[in-house]
């Protein structure tokens, strides 16, 4: 009789759970997709550092979508080989010489998500190690989309910013 009641105690918990996790609407799930998407869209931020600290253009290259645009003061990068040509060409991070590494205070980042599409903000903050000061501060506003499973940045646009906490 124990054994029998246990086990009917136990099935109406179990079928109680299980209600509680199919319904589609359940927000425990949206909350962690939601999450999800922002640890994805924040890893473009880290991947960005990663690529300009190391001079890396196949990673630099591989946050974007194929038909991105890149917007510094003055010029518009379209495509993939534009901006590549851009950042080899014309980007101070990318310059043999220049060692630097670069990061964002995690303060200044700001990341939204719905659905497919998202936006980042965040700011650059690129240091000489020679010289061990702090050599250019950008932001870069950003329109992510995900595609084909994937958050690429499909429109980026550089502007200045002050260094201030």
């Amino acid at each position: 009789m124990r054994t029998l009641l246990t086990r009917g105690v136990v099935g109406v918990l179990l079928v109680s759970l299980a209600a509680c996790g199919s319904a589609s609407g359940n927000p425990t799930s949206e909350f962690t997709a939601q999450q999800a998407d922002y640890w994805a869209i924040s890893r473009l931020q880290q991947q960005f550092h990663e690529a300009t600290s190391k001079k890396d253009i196949d990673l630099m290259m591989s946050l974007y979508a194929p038909n991105a645009t890149l917007t510094i003061p003055g010029q518009t990068a379209v495509g993939k080989d534009e901006i590549r040509q851009f950042w080899l060409t014309k980007s101070e991070a990318f310059q043999p010489d220049n060692r630097w590494i670069s990061e964002t205070p995690a303060y200044k980042m700001e990341i939204t998500a719905n659905g497919d599409k998202g936006t980042l903000h965040f700011e650059c903050h690129y240091f000489d190690v020679a010289g061990k000061t702090v050599v250019v501060y950008l932001t870069a506003d950003q329109e992510v989309a995900r595609i084909d499973g994937r958050w690429l940045i499909t429109d980026m646009v550089v502007g200045s910013a002050s260094l201030k906490p």
